[in-house]
């Protein structure tokens, strides 16, 4: 008799749930410690108005069809230009999704024989698109300097004679520290290649006037940032920042560009206002800076937990299951916290990914902190 039509699919589904891997939807209840809304501008007033006058000026929902077709609209067009000067680069590309982009990114540029040089923690997105692309690529330390340039300098020994592209994410979204990026920068331009910089959990939160922490870095021809929409900006897609060149070969060849449909005109509309209100409303950021101080410090004092220095704060503890358990008791007190584990983080560090936003308050986070120990000590008795 053969195999049931879903054997093997629920062999895997039963293998995952085994080892406290399964993943399974859910809503989100309780006091946010757990969504990217960093600058809880999701739920902005200005925001929604902004979008609500864009609906009454006729922007359409839809886009109908690609950029190359009829999908491309003038406020795509504005939104690119606008992105282009607020990020400091000379011109800008707005896609559906951080994941798409990354994935048009290190499948289009990266040519046959060139070097990829990734961070082992990097997001998984910059793996499909590495795997799509025909450049070569390996993977170093976590923000080793010497291991970037040492496997640069190892490929040149053995003949490599393409450019290297140095990839990172300036601000890791799992353990939040940062990204060593003025010696990365120094680097890729040694080498006559690139640094591309995956902005996602920075944008909108660091650097000056909240434009990333690549925003520091003198101008070069060889750095590539990206800003996801959907995190601090409150809204969706992706802005790829690059040399206007790097941009015209992308939108004649990056697959995700040329064939997806547009990103929809009245999002895009969205994101115009977003970067407004981050460039007139610092006092978003300086709030966030006080609001994750006074964590760093809870959690220091109460569990000796040291600071990530970010609004993300991973809570290590290992075991998979054990993750589960505590961020279940947390959600049952009332607390959207959740746990993470492998794939996501590698094998052996499972966490909760505590994060914090604008959505919570001083006395929500010292809450949490309390019974978060207690959840921790409860689960080892």
């Amino acid at each position: 008799m053969s195999a049931p039509l879903f054997g093997r699919y629920e062999a895997t589904l039963d293998g995952l749930g085994r080892n406290s891997r399964l993943r399974e939807l859910s809503g989100h209840q309780g006091i946010d410690f757990t969504s990217n809304d960093y600058l809880g501008l999701s739920r902005s007033p200005r925001l929604a108005a902004a979008i609500s006058a864009a609906i009454e000026h006729g922007i359409p929902a839809g886009s109908g069809g690609s950029r190359l077709l009829h999908g491309n609209h003038w406020v795509h067009q504005l939104l690119e230009a606008e992105a282009a000067a607020f990020f400091g680069s000379e011109r800008a590309l707005y896609f559906g999704s951080g994941f798409s982009a990354n994935v048009a990114l290190f499948s289009c540029l990266p040519r046959r024989g060139d070097l990829i040089v990734y961070d082992e923690l990097i997001h998984a997105s910059v793996h499909d698109g590495i795997s799509a692309g025909k450049a070569d690529a390996v993977a170093a330390r976590h923000n080793d300097v010497e291991a970037f340039d040492g496997a640069i300098r190892d490929w040149r020994r053995a003949g490599g004679k393409g450019r290297p592209w140095v990839a990172v994410e300036s601000l890791y979204s799992m353990d939040g520290d940062r990204a060593p990026l003025v010696e990365l920068l120094k680097i890729a331009e040694r080498h006559g290649g690139f640094l591309v910089v995956d902005e996602a959990h920075a944008t909108g939160v660091f650097g000056p006037g909240g434009r990333g922490l690549s925003s520091g870095l003198t101008r070069s021809d060889s750095l590539i940032t990206l800003h996801t929409c959907g995190k601090a900006l409150g809204v969706s897609g992706a802005l790829v920042g690059l040399p206007a060149v790097l941009a015209d070969y992308m939108v004649n060849r990056a697959r995700n560009f040329i064939y997806s449909t547009a990103p929809s005109p009245l999002v895009a509309a969205g994101v115009r206002e977003a970067l407004r209100i981050v460039a007139d409303e610092p006092e978003r950021r300086q709030r966030l800076d006080t609001l994750r101080d006074f964590t760093a410090e809870l959690l220091g004092s109460k569990l000796e937990i040291s600071p990530s220095g970010s609004q993300i704060q991973p809570v290590m503890i290992g075991d998979n299951a054990r993750a589960l358990r505590v961020a279940a008791r947390l959600q049952d007190e009332g607390f959207d916290i959740r746990a993470i584990r492998p794939p996501t983080v590698p094998d052996r560090t499972a966490r909760l990914r505590l994060s914090i936003t604008l959505n919570v308050d001083e006395g929500q986070i010292a809450a949490m902190i309390e019974r978060l120990g207690a959840a921790i000590e409860e689960d080892r008795s």
